[in-house]
């Protein structure tokens, strides 16, 4: 792996030269479509890489090396492009490029994935690693979900509207679809849960006032002038 010096020596050599595309160093690269990304600032995420270096292509699988103690990142990722190509790119305008203060290399490498590593931009990986605990949660959320395909039909709330333009508008191919998708459908399981206590609180106020009927309707019933008679509860009888 080269460093940053010598990839813009390299890059500065060719255009001096005017070295065709087939003639070039990438050249010797062609059958890998990975690059390492290092100097990474540690506060960076995984969406953040693929933000940045999804303007030369699409990101297939990203692996950002973590500590296993701390979970922290170390600064350092591997990540896969859709298209070859997309790698040279990235190598050509990235490498030495300055991100949060500090300098990034990045650089072609032959990078081989570990044995269970599934590849990925996120989702997959996320599920790949879900715990007991999450996956009970996803259960649970299926059944929730299967009970509501069978209620009667409802008027979407807001968030399932913003959720619904949300997937229409953004492009598949945008990094951070998947991230904002996940984001706001978990504001929709919320909304959908304030929406079912409140229909809970109605039944039980039904309930309670079935009983009832308003001074008005007994004064009606008994022949008795209300112009004045307040409209309050009281108990119904036989």
């Amino acid at each position: 792996m080269q460093s940053i010096r010598q990839v813009q020596r390299l890059n500065d050599t060719e255009l001096e030269k005017v070295v065709p595309s087939n003639a070039s160093w990438h050249t010797d690269y062609r059958d890998t479509a990975y690059i390492y990304i290092g100097g990474l600032p540690f506060e960076l995420s995984e969406g953040d890489i693929l933000t940045i270096f999804s303007q030369y292509g699409n990101p297939v699988h990203i692996n950002l090396v973590r500590d296993k103690e701390t979970g922290k990142s170390r600064g350092y990722c591997f990540l896969k492009y859709e298209d070859q190509r997309s790698c040279d790119l990235a190598v050509d305008n990235l490498s030495g490029a300055g991100v949060m203060g500090r300098v990034v290399s990045v650089d072609h490498t032959r990078y081989k994935k570990k044995e269970g590593e599934i590849e990925g931009v996120g989702d997959v990986e996320e599920g790949a690693d879900e715990t007991d605990e999450e996956g009970a949660s996803r259960s649970k959320r299926r059944r929730t979900e299967s009970v509501s395909e069978r209620e009667e039909e409802r008027p979407m709330i807001q968030e399932e509207i913003e959720l619904v333009k949300l997937k229409r508008e953004m492009d598949d191919d945008d990094p951070m679809k998947a991230y904002l998708v996940k984001e706001k459908q978990a504001e929709v399981e919320e909304a959908l849960k304030a929406v079912v206590k409140g229909k809970d609180k109605d039944k039980g106020r039904d309930r309670i006032t079935a009983g009832y009927v308003t001074v008005r309707e007994r004064c009606d019933e008994g022949g008795i002038a209300h112009n004045e008679l307040p409209m309050v509860m009281i108990q119904r009888m036989g």
